[in-house]
């Protein structure tokens, strides 16, 4: 989905905007802008593999059967 985020330089209201198009202009929707500047987005996305708590695979924690790696029965990530 081509979802962009902006700020506006005018207002500083920052807002989501649908982009098809590179060249596409974007304007600010409360003061109508179109001084904007686009911003970094973060996304987040999840798999279908284990819940994992913590950083290191000693502390992995798992909804499905008894390994914390789905890719393997080996009950450690680190033996993958």
């Amino acid at each position: 989905m081509p979802l962009h985020e902006y700020c506006c330089r005018k207002c500083s209201k920052e807002f989501e905007e649908l982009i098809f198009k590179d060249d596409e202009k974007v304007a600010c929707p409360d003061c109508g802008s179109d001084k904007v500047e686009k911003l970094i987005s973060a996304c987040k996305f999840r798999t279908g593999g284990p819940i994992v708590a913590g950083s290191s695979s000693s502390s992995a924690v798992t909804t499905r059967g008894s390994s914390p790696c789905s890719g393997c029965s080996g009950g450690s990530c680190s033996t993958c």
